[in-house]
């Protein structure tokens, strides 16, 4: 008797088979090996729609305050196919690869209560964001109480750059310098580290009667851009400009912070323009170019005016 709902014997196959010169033919093709071949298994780490040529993407503005990196599940089969970590782009210093994504930085002063009301110099702080407005670093100024209010906007300084993980990315080195025309053998200079220890490039001031000049310089010195900016300083800070000064390729600005912060502090807001495929150590010493401007045209101590021209 054969079982209800299966008429026929069980040897009987369950689909017809096509008969070619007398020899069945398997229903389906199968491939060379078996389908079970461990031979033919992807290699680990081997990533199923992964293109090379796809741009890696870096989520730095996200990190702080993101969960734990997922894992595999519990009970999972050891082996399994993993994730293709992002290449990091050749000759970019550690903690810079998400600058090879934007052509626009914003650098915001945070207000410091204590230097608002009693008028005490304390250690600038600001907040280095993308287009978007989000924290993508965090500089803060290190240097001594003597040399913060004796020295006023000239003062030497070191400047550690962080970014969302509390990792010193840059550091930018001031040394103390004249800014006067009236003083061509020492104007202003700055050093910029990346990471630190190793100098990436400078921001030279070039010496003119009138116009605040710069000279943004690679690891050997050389010129690389000029900046310049007019002759009083304002909201356009200045002009980014090719090697031989003609071709304008980006531009620094400083933007309206609000009444209140204008007139009651010397917390200041920059714009940084440049080209998307720039260096991108170009682009951070292009950050230490703002940071001192900043310092030697918009940085007040005491009653002390800023500085408003290079022969003031």
């Amino acid at each position: 008797m054969s079982a209800p709902g299966y008429p026929g014997s069980y040897s009987q196959p369950s689909y017809p088979m096509p008969q070619q010169g007398g020899q069945s033919v398997a229903p389906y093709p199968v491939p060379q090996g078996g389908y079970g071949d461990r031979s033919q298994a992807p290699p680990p780490g081997f990533n199923m729609g992964y293109s090379p040529a796809q741009a890696p993407v870096m989520y730095q503005p996200g990190a702080v305050g993101a969960g734990p990196v997922p894992g595999p599940e519990y009970g999972a089969p050891q082996g399994g196919i993993a994730p293709a970590p992002a290449a990091v782009p050749v000759g970019v210093p550690p903690g810079l690869e998400y600058l090879t994504q934007i052509d626009q930085i914003l650098i915001h002063q945070k207000v410091e209560l204590l230097e608002a009301i009693i008028g005490f110099e304390t250690n600038n702080q600001y907040e280095i964001k993308n287009s978007l407005g989000q924290k993508i670093y965090k500089a803060k100024e290190k240097n001594d109480c003597c040399t913060r209010n004796c020295c006023g906007s000239l003062r030497s300084f070191d400047m550690k750059i962080k970014d969302n993980m509390d990792r010193e990315v840059i550091r930018l080195i001031r040394p103390f310098r004249c800014v006067s025309c009236w003083c061509p053998c020492c104007l202003q200079e700055m050093e910029v580290q990346a990471p630190p220890g190793t100098t990436i490039g400078y921001v030279k001031q070039d010496w003119h009667p009138c116009l605040p000049k710069f000279s943004i310089q690679g690891a050997n010195k050389e010129t690389l851009m000029k900046l310049e900016g007019p002759c009083f300083a304002c909201n356009c800070c200045g002009d980014l400009k090719s090697k031989d000064g003609e071709t304008p390729i980006g531009r620094i600005s400083k933007q309206w912070s609000g009444l209140l912060k204008e007139v009651f502090t010397d917390t200041d807001n920059f714009g940084i323009q440049f080209p998307l495929d720039l260096d991108v150590k170009m682009k951070a010493v292009l950050m230490g170019a703002c940071f001192l401007i900043d310092f030697m045209f918009f940085e007040k101590v005491g009653d002390a005016n800023q500085r408003s021209t290079v022969f003031s």
